[in-house]
């Protein structure tokens, strides 16, 4: 029961680590194109206006949610690994 509890803590803080480290590169790779993006229309107002209303639809688009992924499918496959080893 002890291992199961350490998988399960050590196991989430490694995804988290990992969520994080993809959370953020995403991010500035969507800030990256909406700058380059800026530059290459040769817009005229404000440019971090612009990057922060691009970052706003940014986290609320389905790119952003999918990197919860990171999460449920380790989480499936152990489990289904668990079932298949202990009952079939």
């Amino acid at each position: 029961m002890m291992g199961l509890v350490r998988l399960l803590v050590f196991g989430f803080l490694f995804l988290s680590v990992i969520y994080l480290a993809i959370s953020v590169y995403s991010r500035s790779v969507r800030r990256g194109k909406l700058k380059a993006q800026w530059d290459e229309e040769g817009r005229d107002g404000d440019r971090e206006a612009f990057v922060r209303a691009g970052m706003r639809d940014y986290e609320r688009s389905l790119r952003h949610k999918l990197i919860l992924l990171v999460y449920i499918v380790p989480v499936m496959a152990i489990g289904t690994i668990i079932y298949v080893t202990n009952y079939l």
